[in-house]
């Protein structure tokens, strides 16, 4: 299993954390729009790749960018362009180049051979971002199972390996470091095929837990959203969960869970998950489909987008792609627009062009007040109204009902008591032998 020696398998893959680091490494960002796609959005990306190559420990020392049909098969960029990537590399001194476009393993090496210095792409700073977040057992067996399926095609033979063993810092980590490739090729496709089954394993154990969450008949809200939307701060908010909150991307990886009641008194769950990004890579979608499940399983979704950034709508395209692949897009969706605080006219704006969302501030709490009634009333639309008759010497389960769900009416008769109630579905089958009538609709006010 994964652990915290310095020798174990997870640290090995990662080699030191940036975070330890004594200097902040000067990075160039390229950019590449390829046919379909706009200069201003690569720019847009390119602000957010600065983000995250500050939010993994270095600083942004210069930027390149070239319009292309298709990317060139060597460098990715073409060969005079390459040339002006090496110069401004000397100019400003830099360290590293990343790329926003995903290299392929001959293009990396490519690169470097011409440059001189590290080149890696946005996928290796994300999973970089994700090693130094990973905490719980199964947080880090995911990344390590990331990193290794991303490292495997990179690995290079005798004299290759050098231009990755040249230095530290942003990426490092993913070059090969090694000479004996047959031996190194072998041995990480055994590590991956270990993690696969620690997490399944790890899978089985969390299974269990939802199965008890499951059995308390509550309703399950699962928080999403893009990174550094405010999705821990909400929950934080709602619930005194004190979940690490950062003005960093992907401060939460490891899903957080609690229990929150509504003004009227009725329990959910609510629970926060690892924030998404554009281009989210594939590899750790497929290593975090185990956590991300828990969206897949959810009665609502609870959609936070920062309201006030530059692009919420590209935000919200983001999370959805995501949510596409791990099928959890026919889950119920609701739109909450946060930080109303920093921009409320902004805010106000978007939520225009969203009927049923609400806006609010997550750090001032602001339109707290709103999005739970709405949350309350939205579940209670998705949830069936059942009828139930109790004897009068089934107490106990006359108050499961009053306990797990949503008494609508209540009426004492001879031989016991009927009830009309919104339960959640672990509980109508717990409490089947009193159901008479099922889909009910409660009375007309």
């Amino acid at each position: 299993m994964t652990n915290s020696s310095p020798n174990s398998p997870y640290n090995q893959a990662l080699g030191q954390t940036l975070i330890e680091r004594s200097i902040r490494e000067r990075i160039v960002l390229v950019g590449v729009t390829l046919h379909g796609h706009s200069e201003e959005e690569t720019e847009s990306s390119l602000d957010e790749l600065s983000l995250l190559i500050n939010t993994a420990g270095a600083d942004e020392a210069g930027r390149l960018t070239q319009k292309r049909d298709t990317p060139d098969h060597t460098w990715f960029v073409g060969k005079g362009k390459a040339e002006e990537l090496r110069d401004l590399c000397l100019a400003v001194d830099a360290d590293t180049v990343v790329f926003d476009n995903e290299l392929s393993p001959g293009q990396q090496y490519n690169l470097e051979k011409m440059l001189g210095r590290t080149a890696i792409d946005r996928t290796a700073v994300i999973l970089d971002i994700f090693a130094q977040n990973a905490h719980t057992l199964e947080g880090k067996a995911q990344v390590e199972l990331a990193l290794l399926r991303y490292r495997l095609p990179r690995l290079r033979r005798g004299a290759e390996a050098n231009m990755s063993q040249q230095r530290g810092g942003v990426g490092s980590r993913f070059g090969s470091g090694e000479t004996k490739l047959e031996v190194d090729r072998r041995r990480i496709k055994n590590r991956i095929s270990r993690l696969e089954h620690e997490l399944v394993d790890l899978g089985h154990t969390r299974d269990l837990q939802r199965k008890g969450r499951a059995r308390s008949g509550l309703a399950n809200v699962v928080i999403v959203g893009y990174t550094n939307a405010g999705k821990s701060t909400l929950l934080n908010r709602l619930t005194n969960a004190g979940v690490l909150v950062e003005d960093r991307l992907f401060a939460t990886l490891d899903p957080t869970t609690r229990r929150l009641s509504f003004p009227g008194g009725e329990p959910v769950l609510v629970t926060d998950t690892v924030g998404f990004v554009r281009r989210l890579p594939h590899g750790l979608v497929e290593s975090f489909k185990s956590t991300l499940e828990v969206a897949t399983r959810a009665d609502y979704l609870v959609h936070v987008v920062d309201g006030s950034g530059p692009d919420p709508e590209g935000q919200i395209d983001a999370v959805r792609t995501v949510l596409r692949e791990i099928n959890a897009d026919q889950v119920p969706e609701f739109l909450v627009f946060n930080k109303s605080d920093l921009d409320p006219v902004g805010v106000s704006d978007v939520v225009s062009w969203h009927p049923g969302s609400v806006a609010l501030s997550a750090h001032t709490g602001e339109g707290i007040e709103l999005f739970l009634r709405t949350l309350s009333d939205r579940l209670r639309s998705v949830s069936k109204v059942i009828e139930l008759f109790f004897p009068y010497d089934r107490g106990d389960a006359l108050a499961a009902v009053h306990r797990e769900g949503e008494v609508v009416s209540t009426t004492h008769e001879t031989d016991g008591v009927r009830v009309r109630a919104r339960l959640a579905d672990a509980s109508s089958g717990r409490l089947s032998e009193f159901i008479v009538l099922e889909g009910a609709q409660p009375p007309v006010a």
